[in-house]
C-alpha cells in the first residue's frame, strides 16, 4: 500500500491555502504571515494551528473562523488549484492500491482531487485529520489508514513533504519517502525531510515509481 499526503505531493494547494489562512488570521487581528505558515505550521492541521495561534497571541479566534476559512478555501480551491506535475503520471503506474492520509478535512481533500482529476485513483481510500484525536507528527492517521485497509504498517509506503508527516509515517512503523518537489526550498527541505526519518527523498513525481521499486524490491 503507497499513502500520499494530499497537499504538496498530489495537489499544489500550500500556497493557496497559506494566503487565505493568514487573510483570516489577519482579520481577527492576529498577526500571522503566509510566510510563517509555511515555516512554522507546514503538514499541521487547522485545529493545532489555531491553537498554537491562540497562545501566542492570547486572542480568542471567532467561534465560525474555521468555517469561514474552509468556505473561502473551498472557493479558491475550485477555481486555482493544479495537480503537482507528474501526479498523474506518477499515480497510474505505481502498481497496487493506494490511499490518501491528510491533515485537511475530508470535503478539502475529496474537492482537491475533483478539482486535479486524482480522485478517481484514491476514492474511497481517503483519511481525514479530522479521524483522529492526535494529527501528525503522531502516528494515529496512519494507523487508522491502514487499519481500516486491512495492510500491516510495515507494508506501507508513504509519500509525505512535511517533517511532521514523515515523522508520523516512521512513528506508525511505516517507509516514509520525503517530497520537495513544490515550491519549497529544497535543500533545506530534503534535510529536514532525511533528519525526520525519509528514507529517500525526491523532487520530480516521475521519479518516485524508481524510490519505491527500491524500498520495497518489487
Amino acid at each position: 500500500m503507497v499513502i500520499f499526503d494530499c497537499n504538496g505531493v498530489l495537489v499544489d494547494s500550500e500556497p493557496i491555502a497559506n494566503a487565505v489562512l493568514a487573510d483570516a488570521f489577519q482579520q481577527a487581528g492576529c498577526s500571522v504571515t503566509a510566510d510563517i505558515l509555511a515555516r512554522r505550521f507546514h503538514g499541521r492541521g487547522l485545529s493545532d494551528i489555531c491553537t498554537v495561534v491562540e497562545a501566542a497571541t492570547k486572542r480568542k479566534l471567532p467561534s465560525d473562523f474555521a468555517a469561514t476559512v474552509a468556505a473561502t478555501m473551498h472557493e479558491r480551491l475550485r477555481t486555482e488549484l493544479c495537480a503537482v506535475p507528474h501526479a498523474a503520471y506518477a499515480l497510474t503506474w505505481i502498481r497496487g492500491p493506494k490511499a490518501v492520509a491528510s491533515s485537511s478535512t475530508l470535503d478539502r481533500i475529496r474537492l482537491s482531487l475533483a478539482v486535479t482529476d486524482l480522485l478517481r485513483f484514491f476514492e474511497p481510500r481517503l483519511f481525514s485529520g479530522d479521524f483522529v484525536t492526535q494529527g501528525k507528527p503522531a502516528p494515529h492517521l496512519f494507523l487508522l489508514a491502514a487499519e481500516r485497509l486491512e495492510v500491516a504498517p510495515e507494508d506501507c509506503i508513504v509519500v509525505e513533504d512535511s517533517a511532521v508527516g514523515v515523522a508520523a509515517a516512521n512513528a506508525a512503523g511505516m517507509r516514509p519517502i520525503g517530497f520537495v518537489g513544490r515550491g519549497h526550498t529544497e535543500g533545506r527541505l530534503a534535510g529536514d525531510l532525511l533528519a525526520a526519518g525519509a528514507r529517500t527523498v525526491i523532487a520530480d513525481l516521475r521519479a518516485l515509481k524508481g524510490a519505491i521499486i527500491d524500498l520495497r524490491g518489487w
